[in-house]
């Protein structure tokens, strides 16, 4: 290794060094003074779990998190099903009938401002509630929101594993007498598991800190976390608040860690079955 390359894979490291410096450093301060004993930010006077106690009483963040968690666990569930439909529908049916509409109208969100959805679905809920007395604006209304966002994403992660996806599985289940709902829930959904788990993950979180559709749609007495926290921000900073996003950064890790786990285990077994299957045909 002559010193030129070394000096690149050097440099190469420190930068990228820096970069998850630049990223995680704010992360870590935050979980470290969500531990400190004093109301004052930046001034660590001593360890003390007195915050995570005091969440405890503080009925409005408790509040807030568990309804942020059921939102996106009701969210990512319902844009990945919708997302995942979308995806198919673009990805193996090249002609039907409105078919550029329907990829636009998929993809709109992902360039779109989330105040102007907001604001465009505020006015249409507003409208249907005068004329229907239904929906209020609250935890339901939110999910539609946060769903509409999800489902975009979903459908980019589960449209580009469809394409890598090769078609002649398909095509041999079909060849031995499978229906197309057959193919698609025995052969299509098991071999894009991990685009599946990887776009849950991804809409779980976007739900999870969303502030402007959550802004736009709530309703009295349905402040999810991230309004919670903005709002008490604007006044100063609250040590609690360092506190739920200690927690909240703990249940995305644990359930990042989770699916990671049980998809390499998922893939491993799979890669069994298909060796086993290569060994029965030379057999």
């Amino acid at each position: 290794m002559n010193g030129s390359t070394f000096l690149q894979r050097w440099f190469g490291r420190g930068w990228l060094s820096l970069g998850y410096l630049f990223l995680y450093l704010p992360i870590v301060v935050l979980i470290v003074f969500s531990f400190n004993s004093s109301r004052q930010d930046m001034v660590w006077s001593g360890f003390s779990t007195r915050w995570y106690a005091e969440l405890l009483n503080d009925a409005e963040i408790i509040g807030g998190f568990a309804l942020s968690l059921k939102i996106a666990v009701l969210a990512a569930t319902s844009s990945v099903i919708l997302g995942t439909f979308a995806a198919f529908a673009l990805n193996r049916y090249q002609r039907f009938a409105g078919r550029t509409l329907f990829a636009g109208m998929v993809s709109a969100p992902l360039v779109m401002p989330e105040v102007i959805i907001g604001l465009s679905l505020l006015l249409m809920l507003v409208s249907v509630q005068k004329i229907f007395g239904f929906p209020e604006r609250g935890m339901f209304t939110i999910w539609i929101g946060h769903s509409l966002l999800g489902m975009a994403y979903a459908a980019v992660v589960v449209q580009s594993r469809l394409q890598e996806m090769s078609k002649s599985l398909e095509e041999a289940a079909m060849d031995l007498g499978c229906r197309p709902h057959q193919v698609f829930f025995l052969v299509t959904l098991p071999n894009i598991t991990q685009a599946l788990a990887s776009a849950w993950l991804l809409t779980f979180t976007l739900s999870l800190d969303d502030v402007v559709l959550s802004a736009f749609l709530s309703g009295p007495g349905s402040s999810t976390m991230p309004l919670v926290i903005f709002s008490r921000a604007r006044l100063g900073l609250d040590p609690r608040v360092n506190a739920v996003a200690a927690l909240t950064i703990l249940v995305v890790t644990i359930a990042v860690i989770i699916s990671s786990v049980m998809l390499a285990r998922a893939e491993r077994l799979r890669q069994k079955q298909i060796s086993a299957a290569f060994k029965a045909d030379a057999e």
